[in-house]
């Protein structure tokens, strides 16, 4: 609760509560507060195990971030947590993103789409909520389906996997199978 109260204190009308009782929260960054040139939203969900159990859940949202420039951040911000382990890192995350985000607006990359001019959303019903996060985990998922055909030639070691017993119950058979992974690239691998 602190952590969210600091936040919506820091960031004002960039900070936007999708679902208080859900924990759903959403950010613009941008790399300065005048006139940005590159802008990203973040959606995040808060477990009930964070942050001393769970990570955040996250989308990271604009026109521009795509294939290797969104793993690049995606990869940040895990190392962030897993530097900052049962800590409060949202800060961290959004600071993160924010020190991307003003790299390339001094790099000398031209900007690929206009800046995306972030509307504060009212808060949104859980059917409406539930149909948008549906809409934006299938763009990210079309994203990592293109970084995981460019990336299928890459030597990585695959984590071992561990298969559970089988269980039987009413003609259903169900199986957990586990592996611990570190990277996006060996979760689709």
């Amino acid at each position: 609760i602190d952590e969210i109260e600091a936040l919506s204190s820091i960031y004002g009308e960039d900070w936007c509560v999708v679902d208080e009782d859900e924990k759903i929260y959403c950010i613009k960054i941008s790399d300065c507060l005048d006139q940005p040139k590159w802008t990203l939203c973040l959606q995040v969900i808060l477990p009930p195990g964070y942050p001393t159990a769970e990570p955040p859940i996250y989308q990271l949202n604009a026109p521009w971030l795509r294939g290797q420039d969104y793993v690049q951040l995606a990869n940040s911000l895990e190392e962030i947590y897993l530097q900052n382990l049962g800590e409060s890192i949202l800060y961290l995350w959004v600071e993160k993103i924010r020190e991307v985000l003003i790299e390339k607006a001094q790099s000398s990359e031209p900007v690929p789409y206009p800046p995306t001019n972030f509307v504060k959303s009212p808060r949104l019903d859980s059917a409406s909520w539930k149909l948008r996060t549906e809409a934006l985990f299938t763009a990210q998922h079309n994203v990592q389906a293109e970084i995981n055909t460019t990336d299928r030639n890459r030597d990585e070691e695959l984590p071992p996997i561990h298969h559970g017993n089988p269980i039987t119950d009413r003609r259903s058979t169900f199986q957990a199978h586990l592996a611990p992974v570190v990277t996006p690239r060996q979760v689709s691998r």
